[in-house]
């Protein structure tokens, strides 16, 4: 399978944050406007900061500047996962089984594209979803994107 212009910028993001202490929770990039946006997230043991998030552009900045891997100008943001997390890989979501995420899929199952239910288990590449109390199976390659539902 060809890999994205995402995957390959994930590969030479994600050593970088990590030789900085970080974690690497996922980056996004859509391709739209004049300048392409790349979207990091970072996290920590007690999340991160401002000044943690502005330590990891400089360096991470530089560091494509340097390799010149973006084609054109390009807008770098890095920030926490946040409450409402994106997930970018099923790994990430064990620790949240319990808890309220959405789901949007690639293609409707049915009629319908979203889900929001309590995520009851993670296995390998499939997460499953109580929702209004029917246990929905997805498979991750099905998913177009998953986040957090935070509740307050």
């Amino acid at each position: 399978m060809r890999q994205t212009f995402e995957e390959m910028l994930s590969e030479i993001i994600r050593p970088e944050v990590e030789n900085l202490g970080y974690v690497f929770w996922g980056l996004t990039s859509p391709a739209t406007g004049k300048k392409r946006v790349v979207r990091i997230y970072i996290d920590g043991p007690e999340g991160v900061n401002i000044d943690q998030c502005a330590e990891v552009s400089r360096q991470v900045g530089l560091m494509l500047e340097v390799e010149d891997v973006i084609p054109g100008a390009f807008v770098l943001e890095v920030s926490s996962p946040g409450l409402e997390r994106l997930f970018f890989s099923p790994d990430q979501m064990a620790g949240y089984v319990g808890r309220k995420v959405d789901v949007l899929l690639q293609e409707p199952v049915g009629d319908r594209r979203k889900f929001k239910g309590e995520l009851t288990g993670v296995k390998d590449d499939t997460i499953t979803l109580d929702v209004e109390g029917n246990s929905i199976d997805f498979d991750w390659t099905a998913i177009k994107k998953v986040a957090l539902v935070h509740e307050f």
